[in-house]
């Protein structure tokens, strides 16, 4: 069909068939294969968004995440480069697992069925992807690869299994790291989540600790994302200290960053969980009493127990440790607000110098004792701690010491009498990565009476998940039950064995997919390191910020540990990070529990892709939210009718120009080529070069017809070539009907010519006695005789001056003219 024929046959002929259009050029760019990546000479460019979970529908926020990458991906083509810019599915999940225990359909067959769908909705966006290079995480020829990632992690002592209290979410049923886990509640379907005593599989994140830190000030990502990362890794120096347990023969280890305080340290307290709480139970009268508690706090979640309105409780053990340095015998209690898995699971008291410590101290009527006073203070304040610097008391030979001093030559003391050693801890915990679900990638680790942890050899790989599943929702993994499967031969010794039948978080799936993109089609290893080298590393990556902490630093972590082993030649996934504002409606973000959602497909049915694509850029700065608005879109929808009208109906025969319209026809393009360029390269602000394209489609029908026709045409060109990356489907129709024959997206980015961007006139006051009477427009080179000519013949300056005589004119060039009269 030729493209006459699309924009008119059907329309009124001032207007194009959105619909038509579009689906013609989505045939002709899949056709062609114009988004096809290959390596070259060319500079690389590796444009990413966050794929998605198949849930089955995409939703305006997709819209919006999709369309700014793709206008990066598009504007960057035009610069000159080899573009990557690929799409997959986070395929593996608890929802498509959910939806079997209801619907009994297989979590493959629904989620193959939800990702053709929504593949489809990004086609009719005409997105400008490279579909030879999807991936799904939940496809075998993916996950048999992840599996081979947990191998090289276990093989370098990542991978590890340990008994512990863990996050479980009970209507979830599994186990949540704790990123995942929101003020107390389990991050995907918000139900309180309590603790549970299991044996779990966790990727030793924390010996990257010190290096995802250090490494955060490098990159170029917004300054909040980095400083949550960083709170999150939460690095402390500080000291362990030893407080002995005479009546165990054993010993309480405490960090903490304030050895200066020691001499204030009235008494320990353990976390529930702590494995000494039941051994120190024994003399105490009312051990049952403290077991309740103990019970009691274990079913409460981390950020109950330790937010600042909740009430601090505790109870005494009944036994005593040894002050480190005092020698004297301080109490020991269990409380709800020290957590087993942050430090070491157990603190020291000092009530006179911590608010939290100060609060139960004084609940509870245990000793405070000041080893801190501000410097020229000898008061101490009864109602609250001293948190701030001072000068030590109450602290043997160290009184009278700097307490920022004494942190060091405390801890030096310690470290003498073997009692303590200066210590880096951290904030963040081991990444948990087992989960009690059937819809993971299976661990590949077997059991044997024999041999022991046997990983599975990287031969037989994949690791299948089996089909004969019952999917109750009752307790535990599915895998469980498939005992066909769970019952295996030990890879080392040939004798009976069992398949670990938890899977994997999928967390761990999406913090290596973007390294598949660069070699999808490798069947050998997960993925081709020349390849991955070339492409790597992502040069804009597009997303939300709620994965700042989760995705995001699990992804650093994985590239560095295969830098470590030699894999890949960088120690960053990606360098520069765009993330996007949610969209709002009525206030409130979109949910179908709020019955406050608009649908893609709808809208674009009716105003098409490019119309909705343009209003999602022009609403609202990229990392800001935005309100959506039918009206918004409509208005973007008369927008491009009216470009095309300028482009395929505005014409002249004139040979030359007029000098007005010329120069301002000649500036507009100057200044749209520059502003937009700039928007779109470090500033990222689509917005405003919407904008600019408006201003610059205003100019070309106010100064169009009086400016030659290869003059307008030249303007055009360059207003269809700028509307590129933003309006895909109306650019390419466009620059056919302007008699091109390829397409507009492999067209060079237009250039201009600096000189139009200065101001050839100025605009100056005509003062008469120092008042403004009139206003001129001259030249930038006038001199002080023209000014002074040009002012004196003003139609507003002669009246104002008429019967008076001129007693002298100062010009000021560029400024003003005064013309003083008596």
């Amino acid at each position: 069909m030729q493209t006459t024929e699309i924009t008119r046959q059907s329309g009124s002929g001032d207007r194009y068939e959105v619909r038509a259009v579009e689906q013609h050029w989505q045939e002709r760019w899949d056709l062609q294969g114009i988004y096809h990546a290959e390596m070259s000479d060319k500079p690389k460019y590796y444009c990413l968004e966050q794929f998605p979970y198949p849930s089955g529908h995409l939703h305006m926020g997709h819209v919006r995440v999709f369309t700014l990458g793709d206008v990066v991906a598009r504007y960057r083509r035009m610069r000159g480069y080899s573009v990557l810019h690929p799409m997959g599915w986070d395929a593996f999940g608890m929802p498509a697992e959910n939806a079997a225990i209801k619907s009994g359909i297989p979590p493959r067959v629904s989620t193959l069925a939800n990702i053709e769908y929504m593949k489809k909705q990004m086609q009719d966006m005409g997105l400008s992807f490279d579909w030879r290079r999807e991936v799904t995480t939940s496809e075998p020829d993916y996950y048999r690869f992840t599996q081979e990632l947990f191998l090289l992690f276990f093989s370098r002592g990542l991978a590890y299994r340990r008994d512990g209290a863990v996050n479980w979410c009970p209507s979830c049923e599994t186990v949540l790291a704790n990123e995942q886990v929101e003020e107390g509640q389990c991050w995907r379907c918000d139900s309180v989540v309590i603790k549970r005593d299991l044996t779990q599989w966790y990727f030793r994140i924390t010996d990257y600790a010190d290096r995802l830190l250090d490494d955060l000030d490098d990159l170029n990502w917004p300054n909040e994302i980095k400083a949550q990362q960083a709170h999150w890794i939460g690095r402390s120096e500080g000291a362990e200290i030893v407080f002995s347990v005479p009546s165990l023969g054993e010993s309480i280890r405490v960090f903490t960053t304030r050895p200066d305080t020691l001499y204030g340290a009235t008494y320990v307290v353990l976390a529930p969980e702590h494995p000494l709480v039941e051994p120190l139970l024994t003399e105490n009268a009312q051990r049952d009493q403290v077991r309740q508690f103990v019970a009691e706090e274990r079913t409460r979640s981390d950020i109950e127990r330790t937010s600042e309105t909740s009430e601090k409780r505790g109870m005494f053990t009944g036994s005593y440790a040894v002050h480190p340095l005092t020698g004297e015998p301080i109490p020991i209690w269990v409380a709800n607000y020290v957590l087993v898995d942050y430090g070491t699971g157990a603190v020291m008291g000092v009530p006179a110098h911590d608010q939290r410590d100060f609060m139960y101290a004084t609940k509870y009527g245990l000793p405070i004792r000041t080893a801190i006073r501000p410097e020229n203070d000898t008061t101490a304040s009864d109602d609250r701690a001293y948190t701030g610097p001072g000068i030590l008391v109450n602290s043997d030979s160290f009184n009278g010491m700097d307490n920022s001093d004494a942190k060091r030559a405390i801890a030096e003391l310690l470290e003498t009498k073997q009692l303590g050693v200066r210590k880096v801890t951290y904030r963040m915990r081991d990444w948990l990565i087992s989960r009690q679900r059937y819809w993971g990638a299976p661990i590949p680790i077997v059991y044997c009476d024999a041999c022991g942890v046997v990983p599975v050899p990287r031969e037989q790989l994949p690791v299948m998940l089996p089909d004969n599943v019952q999917f109750t929702g009752e307790g535990g993994s599915p895998l469980a039950g498939a005992h066909d499967w769970v019952n295996t031969a030990c890879p080392q010794c040939g004798a009976g064995a069992r398949r670990e039948t938890d899977t994997m978080d999928t967390f761990v799936d999406s913090s290596w997919y973007y390294f598949r993109y660069t070699s999808p089609g490798d069947v050998k290893q997960p993925f081709d390191s020349v390849k991955a080298n070339y492409w790597m590393p992502v040069d804009e990556y597009v997303g939300g910020k709620e994965h700042a902490v989760l995705h995001m630093l699990y992804s650093r972590f994985f590239n560095k540990v295969l830098f470590d082993a030699g894999w890949i030649a960088y120690q960053e996934p990606f360098d520069h990070l765009l993330v996007q504002g949610m969209v709002v409606y009525g206030g409130s973000k979109m949910s179908k529990s709020k019955g406050n959602t608009v649908s893609p497909e709808t809208i674009m049915a009716q105003w098409g892709a490019d119309a909705t694509r343009l209003f999602m850029l022009f609403a609202a700065p990229p990392d800001k939210d935005f309100e959506w608005s039918d009206q918004g879109v409509e208005g973007t929808y008369r927008f491009l009718q009216r470009v095309f009208r300028l482009v395929t109906r505005v014409h002249n025969s004139r040979s030359d120009s007029d000098r007005g319209s010329l120069e301002r026809v000649r500036r507009a393009r100057a200044r749209a080529v520059q502003k937009v360029t700039d928007d779109l390269g470090e500033r990222r602000a689509f917005n405003t070069a919407v904008s600019t394209l408006m201003e610059f489609t205003n100019t070309l029908y106010a100064d169009g017809q009086g400016v030659s026709e290869s003059e307008l045409v030249q303007a055009k060109e360059a207003l269809v070539l700028l509307m590129a990356p933003f309006a895909p489907h109306l650019a390419d129709e466009l620059w056919h009907q302007l008699g091109y024959d390829g397409s507009v997206h492999e067209a060079p980015w237009p250039s201009y010519d600096p000189g139009w961007l200065v101001e050839q006139e100025v605009e100056i006051a005509i003062q008469v006695n120092g008042k403004v009477r009139g206003r001129l427009v001259v030249s930038k080179e006038a001199t002080m005789d023209e000014l002074t000519a040009l002012a004196l013949a003003h139609d507003q300056i002669v009246a104002q001056v008429a019967g008076r005589d001129v007693v002298k004119v100062v010009p000021i060039p560029g400024r003003l003219v005064n013309v003083v009269v008596r």
